[in-house]
């Protein structure tokens, strides 16, 4: 094999390791990262300064340049992905940029301008061949765990933050930490590829590692398809063999760039999810598993009364709660309780804050002040998902699914949360999502995207999700919203399963017919605070909740 051929080798193979990391962090977890070649450059440097002028042995090198861009991954990590869209999108590129001048100006260490020469290679690769065959082993191997990735609870967590934040973190998932994780293993790929790019071609420089390198790793990303690593494999290739297969165009002035240039705007424009995604949606059809075998197990839901006598009998309260946005009062010192195994509703006019009172006690938003408890444990300061590892189940008004999953995959993430009483392993957690499909009539289902199914359909696998967490409580937010007739008839049957299983509710809904036939008790608030709370049927018959629903006190009760 010529040298030619064999360096265009090595240089394909080590930036689609780096490519591979942006798989990891754009593609699975949907953060953008604009410094690969930052990272790159830490591993190519490592093992350029290790070997030439340090004289370590190369793979010591090499692993310290994967551990430097880890640790640099993970820090800027920690303290820029609370950021989004493009304020981190810009953080990433002044990162870039500073690291690009750290090694242009820090001579002494860096030399400079003039890079790094003389950088050696593992004594049994010396040649470029065997050399090349490191590359490709390391392609190979990294490239199946990046496949494999999305399968992994981390992998499935991740996907769920790229789909939908909100739901993640109230699904049990940390969703700071999976962004910190998705960030360094990005980080760290990178470092690999760049620490055997420095090994391949046995010279480094600044120029190679600059913000303009960073936009060719997203291109040749976002060129393959984002979501896989065939994908990385095929952007990353594409980007480098295609120019050199025009090269014989060069002899005309601007012939080359032009079909360069169109053959990417072509393939941007038609295949917007890349060329292995294009693929993908052909043949995805094809490619479904087949049907379960067997009928699911029944659904298992925690009991309405814990086992220790001392147990708390109150499921929530609530107490003197407040949340104000500047000057407004959204939620103003309420004070309730939900009893265990009891339906209890939580109504008002549009604007009395039960949106707000959900997600307040729901970790979304902090509390300006008050105190939530959840069977007895102060939960206050809690984030989402640990309120969620300790017991808090809830959906949204507006349906919140993690849209590139199919049914049951969505489902699983709800199981998955620590804490959730379940066998271990994955057959446990089908078999579980499964259960929870089943009880609201979807498993047959399980294996198609979410975004196949109507708007009422995609109500039950929200709630399949929450119950799957094995929750103590469950929060729906408007669960009939949208529904038709035929629809809210089947959620109030289901409503009233849930509850014959013991498991404790709270919803909010305008649907007085669905309140009236499941809720034992009922909370009203109006412009932010309390007005009414006890037994359902002598709480709608009180006029402050007439009057606030009907903007007057009639002469005879309006709730039936």
């Amino acid at each position: 094999m010529q040298d030619y051929t064999v360096h265009i080798l090595v240089q394909t193979s080590t930036f689609a390791i780096a490519v591979f990391g942006l798989t990891v962090v754009l593609g699975l977890c949907g953060q953008i990262n604009l410094a690969q070649a930052a990272f790159f450059g830490f591993g190519a440097y490592a093992v350029g300064l290790g070997t030439a002028d340090l004289h370590m042995n190369f793979w010591l090198a090499l692993a310290m340049g994967a551990g430097i861009a880890l640790v640099m991954g993970a820090l800027l990590g920690m303290t820029t992905l609370k950021l989004g869209g493009h304020y981190l999108a810009m953080v990433t590129i002044s990162f870039q940029q500073i690291v690009t001048l750290i090694m242009v100006n820090w001579i002494p260490v860096t030399h400079g301008p003039d890079g790094v020469g003389r950088i050696q290679r593992p004594l049994l690769f010396q040649s470029s061949q065997a050399f090349l065959g490191v590359c490709v082993f390391a392609v190979a191997v990294i490239g199946y765990l990046v496949w494999r990735l999305p399968q992994t609870p981390l992998g499935r967590s991740m996907r769920a933050v790229r789909d939908n934040e909100l739901a993640a973190g109230v699904a049990g998932i940390n969703v700071y930490k999976v962004k910190v994780a998705a960030f360094a293993l990005s980080a760290v790929l990178g470092g690999i590829g760049g620490g055997l790019f420095a090994g391949g071609f046995a010279y480094v420089s600044p120029d190679q590692f600059s913000f303009a390198e960073s936009i060719v790793f997203i291109t040749m990303t976002l060129l393959g398809g984002v979501a896989a690593p065939v994908g990385a494999l095929i952007g990353t290739g594409l980007l480098i063999v295609l120019p050199e297969s025009l090269r014989f165009l060069k002899s005309v002035p601007g012939l080359y760039l032009a079909i360069y240039g169109l053959s990417i705007i072509l393939i941007i424009r038609y295949m917007p999810d890349g060329i292995w995604g294009f693929v993908q949606n052909r043949v995805r059809r094809w490619l479904a598993p087949p049907p379960f075998a067997g009928a699911p197990a029944e659904l298992m839901l925690a009991p309405a009364y814990a086992a220790s006598a001392d147990a708390a009998p109150m499921a929530l309260e609530v107490r003197d709660l407040c949340k104000h946005f500047g000057g407004v009062k959204a939620v103003d010192g309420i004070s309730f309780s939900v009893r265990r195994g009891q339906v209890h509703a939580l109504i008002g006019p549009n604007g009395s804050g039960k949106t707000t009172t959900l997600n307040v006690l729901s970790g979304i938003y902090t509390a300006t002040s008050g105190r939530v408890l959840l069977g007895g444990r102060d939960v206050t300061a809690l984030p989402p998902h640990a309120r969620t590892v300790a017991g808090l189940g809830r959906t949204f008004q507006n349906i919140r699914l993690f849209r590139s999953m199919t049914a049951l995959e969505n489902v699983i993430i709800g199981a998955e949360h620590p804490g959730n009483q379940i066998a271990s392993g994955h057959a446990a957690l089908v078999e579980r999502a499964r259960a929870a499909l089943a009880f609201v009539g979807l498993e047959a289902r399980a294996h198609e995207l979410v975004t196949g199914f109507s708007y009422g359909h995609q109500r039950l696998i929200e709630i399949a999700r929450a119950l799957a967490g094995n929750p103590t409580l469950l929060l729906l937010d408007e669960p009939a919203a949208g529904l038709n007739s035929t629809e809210k008839l089947g959620l109030r049957d289901l409503l009233k399963r849930i509850a014959a299983k013991g498991l404790t509710i709270l919803i909010i809904d305008h649907d007085m017919t669905l309140v009236t036939e499941v809720a034992e008790c009922i909370t009203v608030l109006n412009f932010g605070r309390r007005i009414a709370d006890g037994v359902a049927a002598d709480v709608l018959r009180q006029p402050d909740v007439i009057a606030a629903y009907l903007g007057t006190e009639p002469d005879a009760p309006a709730f039936t």
